[in-house]
């Protein structure tokens, strides 16, 4: 009959700069595809050389290796009687675009550049392409040598077009396309095309994967239509996490999908899809509208079928429902993930995290052990890749790990670095939950390098520098607390680079930091502390969050030694204790909750308040619980917090990115490091504010 058509998309896990492995990636997708059936093969935003490769777009030998790979593509016999539709950038008139190369036996048949940036966010690729704003315009394209010599042609089409088939008609969408509010899917499916691609690399965020699916069903709800949608997973070199989801809807209808969070480097999405469903579906609701479609698409013709004639006993796929994790969910496993892909990239053997007894640090721990259950399913799931980086890792060509808890054991060491400030009930907590996930734990008292540095203090100034609680000043109370702070940060390194040379074994660790998202907001952790590590999992999530995760860790996980964690209230134990009890508690050094924090970071980046705005909005939030002045001093009392310590925020370790208000100072959330802390305007016109509501 010829209508039926496979389809493929997958998600690949690659990395910047990393043409080997790329290759090898996209070349197992390919083959996968082909012996499924597929005649049509789609991958994600620059699988050649790596979406996060930045500034190194801008040299030659990025443009020049990316051509390479698509050489070795065109010569392959896998990519043989199959449609590939692969990602690289290309200089046209001497301008950089990010495209899409399709090919079929050799030949180039489309070059696609991408038409809307996504320059927001996380996101900068106005720095490195520009976009092709020639609407339904195709111009010539001299093909490289190189690939002249494989091809046979000179010059290729390159702009806004479509591919036509024997049988039906295809065009590309690239990532941010599809989440702009003229996307190219609604044009396109008025001029009859019938297939809509999307490779993207689009970054994780808390709950973000729910959107994206409703928009990719919503593409073709409206006008029909077969949507093929393929995603980077993984990390490819920097604090961002990329979460797959690779799927395939038609007339609104998901009908297949792969996973979010996987260690898998190629998973292949496949669909067998009715083509006449899609001439039905808008022969009743469309009809009138695509018959007016003023300026058609430029379509490139190809001797090339995606159906076949005897198909009559192919079935085709049938909508699903995608239950999609929880939030507790995704944090349990997408940094887990992030933390795997860091470490057997990085050439280290382990990680190190300074285990203090509170949350932040204990839900570090368990993403660690989330991540070693995740590697220990792979291996049984056959999954032979992951299998060799966890010996390599270790140096032991025959080892395979039994359970979850012994893996840790082999690469996670946890530290409880106490001083004459630390309570027994912290190190009981931390020694406790090392002993159920099975890290190697240490116990040291920092007490002797803390007086070692202060004795130094003393001999050159004269003066040995008191707590609060002794009668010290405020500078004096401190600066003691960042000495511990401090010689944590260095002991954490120390034992980081030696502790597996003390045992006889290879490699060193990588220092995990443990400051969640509020604290990096209010500036409420010691600069080069531990919070400075080589790496941090929960930089980009708050503490409620971080709470609810451990709550659902003691279930899942059956982590019984968190539920003391979660019951005692945070604290930094920086300053004496009082009869043996801690004193200090963060919620009352910083002023503010942090469910409070929370609220007040989200209207500060999401909804880009300032001081003056941020009060006129949480004097009604706030309205049952706070008067309007103690509304006006929360917010005056966050931001001389906030704007004295964002000069912490340029030093602050490498977070994986999860939540939409984070106060990354690298390429997220870009703000000033001096500023006036006194906001004289913006506080005058709050209390202006205040006083007419009084009145």
């Amino acid at each position: 009959m010829g209508r039926k058509i496979v389809l493929a998309t997958c998600s690949l896990n690659q990395w910047a700069l990393d043409f080997d492995g790329n290759f090898e990636r996209i070349m197992k997708s390919i083959e996968i595809a082909k012996e499924n059936g597929a005649k049509y093969r789609l991958g994600p935003e620059l699988e050649i050389c790596g979406y996060g490769c930045a500034d190194h777009f801008h040299e030659s030998d990025t443009l020049l290796h990316s051509f390479e790979v698509l050489k070795k593509l065109l010569e392959s016999p896998i990519t043989e009687d199959i449609i590939c539709d692969v990602g690289m950038p290309i200089m046209h008139h001497n301008v950089r675009y990010n495209c899409r190369v399709i090919f079929l036996n050799r030949q180039i048949l489309l070059i696609r550049p991408k038409k809307l940036m996504a320059n927001h966010g996380m996101y900068r690729e106005m720095r490195w392409f520009a976009p092709w704003t020639k609407f339904r315009a195709v111009e010539e394209y001299f093909l490289p040598r190189m690939i002249q010599q494989v091809s046979g042609q000179e010059i290729v089409p390159f702009g806004d077009c479509v591919l036509s088939t024997k049988d039906t008609c295809i065009g590309t969408e690239m990532c941010e396309e599809l989440w702009c509010p003229s996307s190219p899917h609604s044009q396109m499916s008025l001029d009859g095309v019938e297939i809509f691609t999307n490779s993207s690399a689009s970054h994780y965020e808390l709950c973000k994967a729910d959107q994206r699916l409703n928009l990719i069903k919503s593409a073709t709800s409206k006008s029909g239509g077969i949507y093929l949608y393929a995603n980077q997973k993984g990390c490819d070199g920097d604090r961002l996490y990329y979460d797959g989801c690779a799927m395939v809807a038609i007339n609104g209808d998901l009908v297949a999908h792969g996973s979010q969070f996987s260690l898998n480097d190629v998973e292949v999405v496949m669909a067998t899809l009715d083509l006449e469903d899609v001439r039905c579906y808008r022969g009743e609701t469309c009809q009138l509208q695509m018959a007016s479609e003023s300026k058609p698409c430029y379509r490139i013709k190809v001797d090339f079928s995606l159906s076949c004639h005897d198909d009559i006993y192919l079935p085709t796929y049938q909508p699903i429902t995608w239950h999609l994790a929880t939030q507790e969910e995704e944090i349990s496993l997408g940094p887990a993930c992030w933390l795997w892909d860091y470490l057997r990239r990085s050439g280290q053997a382990g990680f190190l995290l300074p285990l203090s007894g509170g949350v932040d640090s204990s839900a570090v721990a368990c993403i660690v052990y989330s991540m070693c259950m995740q590697v220990c399913q792979a291996i049984e799931n056959g999954n032979n890749q992951v299998l060799q980086d966890v010996r390599r890792l270790l140096g032991d060509d025959n080892y395979f790990p039994q359970q979850p808890r012994e893996l840790c054991g082999q690469i996670f060491t946890t530290c409880y670095m106490g001083s004459e400030n630390s309570s027994v009930n912290t190190f009981n907590r931390a020694k406790a939950l090392a002993s159920q996930i099975g890290s190697t734990h240490m116990n040291i008292n920092i007490e002797m390098a803390v007086k070692g540095i202060l004795g130094i203090f003393s001999m050159v100034t004269g003066r040995w520098p008191q707590f609060s609680a002794n009668g010290g000043s405020h500078r004096e109370n401190l600066a003691l607390q960042n000495v511990q702070a401090r010689v944590r940060m260095v002991l954490s390194y120390l034992l980081a680079q030696l502790s597996l040379w003390s045992r006889g074994k290879p490699g060193g660790l990588l220092v995990l930091g443990s400051a969640n998202l509020d604290e990096s907001l209010t500036g409420y952790f010691t600069k080069y502390d531990c919070s400075s590590a080589d790496i941090n999992p929960i930089g980009g999530l708050s503490k409620n969050d971080l709470k609810g995760f451990l709550l659902c860790c003691v279930e899942k996980f059956q982590l019984t030694s968190l539920t003391s964690i979660l019951a005692a209230p945070p604290t930094a134990e920086l300053e004496p204790l009082t009869d043996g009890q801690v004193s200090q508690i963060d919620e009352v050094d910083m002023g503010i909750t942090y469910s409070e924090l929370s609220v007040i970071g989200r209207l500060r980046k999401i909804s880009k308040c300032g001081p003056f705005s941020m009060f006129c909005k949480l004097v009604h939030i706030w309205k049952d619980v706070l008067l309007p002045t103690e509304v006006a001093h929360k917010v005056k009392h966050f931001f001389r917090m906030y704007s004295l310590n964002r000069h912490k925020m340029t030093t602050v370790t490498p977070s994986y990115h999860a939540e939409s208000y984070s106060p990354d100072d690298n390429r997220f959330d870009l703000r000033p490091f001096l500023y006036n802390t006194q906001w004289s305007w913006q506080f005058q016109s709050i209390d202006s504010q205040v006083s007419h509501i009084a009145s």
